[in-house]
């Protein structure tokens, strides 16, 4: 199973939908049927988006269909990140030593430094 995370901002309805029902978000999320898709956790956020979503699905195929309908029965757009945990990224990668810095990553510091970061 793979793990996405679903950035959603309100849309019109969306927004009058939620001042008539509070939980109408929750209901939604819910309520979509798509084959070994559920929700993991459902949050209210402040900034950019108003909803943070985590979905476990089997593939890109399943959670855009879960997207889609929520989407729609919601009120709200929707970015799908696929997730991965950080203990996967080392895997099957080139080992570097801790002290070995690529041309890349030397590349990246320099403009980083120029932009004042």
């Amino acid at each position: 199973m793979a793990t996405y995370i679903l950035l959603m901002k309100m849309t019109q309805k969306g927004r009058r939908k939620m001042l008539t029902d509070t939980e109408s978000m929750l209901a939604s999320a819910h309520s979509i049927d798509v084959s070994d898709t559920g929700v993991l956790g459902l949050y209210a956020v402040l900034g950019e988006y108003d909803f943070v979503g985590i979905v476990s699905a089997p593939g890109n195929e399943e959670v855009a269909q879960f997207s889609l309908h929520l989407g729609v029965s919601a009120g709200v757009h929707i970015t799908t990140l696929p997730a991965i945990p950080i203990g996967r990224l080392g895997e099957g990668g080139p080992q570097l030593d801790d002290d070995e810095v690529t041309s890349e990553e030397m590349e990246i510091e320099g403009e980083l430094a120029r932009d004042g970061h």
